[in-house]
């Protein structure tokens, strides 16, 4: 069994009761760059059996984060990190905090063994083993994260959150949702008209993307719909013997932030955090000096917009990559920074 270190989605438990979500692979050696996702509240809709929590971040956006940076600085300091390797002030968790590191996959085990599940339980159970039959990708290489991994999910309103492990079993569930939707033979399906539109009308209040961009990038979104009338998303995610590089490999010197157009010509990473559209004939909105070959998403909105051919319209910030391991400098559009305020994006130029 490859070693299992900490993973895109995984969660984390500290000393105080917060609860931190991996963000992405790669982490320095003495903490966990993560986010603040739920801390104790007296009044929270979320709990288990002696707490109950609240969201820290209300929306998933770049300006909901930058609050719970506040909170954090305010509160609990420890977990403000600033990066050299990035070059960026975020939050990780030191592993001297750390009490708990919460498995996707551990849960689902759980859940599978278990035969006192509550209804929403049981729904993830019978999804897995759904997606796993149309796509012959074994129970094994899933996991549940979200609320439901931490146990403090209410049947009511909660969602349903699942990982995939394995880059070639990413592409499979891709493939085999996209089918299942369309065949209408499933449980599986995507918004109805009405939840699609308010889909697109919150993304529209939360991004700086107009009504016909958010439309088009639903369009593109495999990864979400409804099983049995419940909202669901899917994660794939890359094992470590799949990574190709470690933290401190690439240095990322900030420039500043620029408007580009750009063509993709390789959107294979593009279904991972973070997002990946390697690109070429790029056109930069101002006079500068750059050498931009891929743009990079974190903001989770952007994954699997852009196909092999086509151009995007994307504002961001430009950084100067050193990277060690192959002994080059090259430039790239960074989206979903905590810098860009929740203004930058990824639309499709047609």
């Amino acid at each position: 069994m490859s070693h299992r270190d900490f993973r895109d989605r995984d969660f984390l438990r500290t000393k105080e009761g917060l609860f931190f979500c991996v963000v992405g692979p790669y982490h320095p050696d003495d903490r966990v760059i993560s986010y603040l996702r739920y801390l104790p509240d007296t009044k929270g809709k979320w709990r288990n059996e002696t707490t109950r929590f609240k969201r820290a971040m209300p929306t998933y956006t770049i300006p909901s984060l930058l609050k719970t940076f506040e909170l954090l600085k305010n509160d609990y300091p420890q977990y403000i990190f600033f990066s050299h390797v990035y070059n960026i002030l975020m939050t990780a968790v030191p592993k001297d905090y750390l009490v708990e590191h919460l498995k996707p996959e551990k849960k689902l085990d759980k859940l599978f063994e278990n035969q006192a599940l509550d209804p929403l339980q049981k729904k993830v159970v019978q999804f897995v083993s759904c997606l796993s039959e149309l796509s012959a990708i074994p129970v094994s290489k899933f996991g549940v994260t979200g609320s439901i991994l931490l146990n403090i999910h209410n049947p009511m309103f909660s969602d349903i959150d699942i990982t995939v492990y394995g880059a070639k079993n990413g592409f499979r569930i891709k493939e085999t949702l996209t089918e299942a939707v369309s065949s209408n033979d499933f449980s599986i399906r995507r918004f109805q008209e009405e939840k699609q539109e308010i889909w697109i009308r919150e993304k529209t209040k939360k991004h700086p993307i107009s009504l016909t961009e958010a439309a088009q990038i639903y369009e593109r979104k495999w990864n979400i719909g409804l099983f049995e009338n419940t909202a669901f998303s899917i994660h794939p995610i890359k094992k470590e013997d799949e990574l190709t590089e470690k933290y401190g490999d690439k240095i990322s010197n900030p420039i500043k932030f620029v408007t580009i157009k750009a063509e993709v010509v390789d959107n294979v990473d593009s279904i991972f955090l973070p997002a990946i559209y390697r690109v070429q004939d790029v056109v930069v909105d101002e006079e500068i000096e750059a050498n931009i070959e891929e743009v990079v998403s974190y903001e989770g909105l952007y994954d699997s917009l852009a196909k092999k051919g086509e151009n995007i319209k994307a504002k961001g910030k430009l950084e100067r990559i050193i990277d060690s391991r192959k002994g080059r400098i090259y430039d790239r559009l960074l989206v979903g920074s905590p810098d860009g305020k929740g203004r930058e994006y990824i639309v499709l130029d047609t």
